[in-house]
């Protein structure tokens, strides 16, 4: 039975199979007894991108992997970095040190904070994503193109990630086939993507994409 650690677009976590290419971790949210689920979502404002594998580490996802046999972190997965980046999650500044670097550097540069600090950076997101903050800006299909690669938007319960000029349909599974943005005209649209981390995307920070995204 697959654990309940598998995290959508909207920042939803939900029991499947596929792991996907990261993990990471919004703090414990989690019965080591049970391997399941505690009723809160995040106990941390920081909710950050990890590497599977780092360092020869090993860990039982959602057991008792913290000092003295404590929970530790909640372990979740996402198909790739997009998607993480729609639920609001950041890189992690132990594992993936350079990636967080280049996050932060070019969040100060879209916002011209001379001195960028990842406390500042952790407050925005916890305001804006859907998951803590409980709402999606609505756009139109006329607004896509103005939305940098990586960006994330929902149609209903159906969700899309952004990537040169198209719409690739997202699954835990990994990417459909791309759509042209005129099949969304006239459609109502949720943008998922926080407007911080669009706001760095802009700036050239290049996520990393399941290989079913394409080249």
């Amino acid at each position: 039975m697959p654990l309940q650690n598998r995290v959508d677009p909207f920042g939803a976590i939900h029991a499947v199979p596929e792991r996907g290419l990261f993990t990471g971790n919004r703090g414990v949210i989690h019965d080591p007894d049970t391997r399941k689920l505690l009723k809160r979502r995040w106990t941390l404002p920081a909710w950050i991108i990890c590497q599977c594998e780092f360092q020869g580490r090993k860990r039982e996802p959602m057991g008792r992997n913290g000092p003295g046999g404590k929970a530790g972190w909640t372990e979740l997965f996402f198909l790739d970095e997009v998607t993480a980046l729609a639920a609001g999650h950041r890189p992690c500044f132990f594992c993936r040190r350079e990636r967080a670097r280049d996050f932060v550097g070019r969040f100060g540069a879209a916002f011209a904070i001379e001195t960028p600090r990842v406390p500042m950076l952790d407050a925005r997101l916890h305001k804006e994503r859907a998951a803590s903050a409980g709402q999606a800006a609505e756009i139109a299909a006329a607004d896509l193109p103005g939305l940098p690669d990586g960006a994330m938007v929902a149609d209903g319960r159906e969700t899309y990630a952004l990537r040169a000029g198209t719409a690739l349909p997202w699954s835990f599974a990994g990417y459909g086939a791309p759509l042209g943005f005129e099949a969304f005209s006239g459609r109502p649209l949720r943008l998922l993507t926080p407007a911080t981390t669009l706001a760095v995307l802009g700036q050239g920070y290049a996520p990393v994409w399941h290989s079913s995204a394409g080249t």
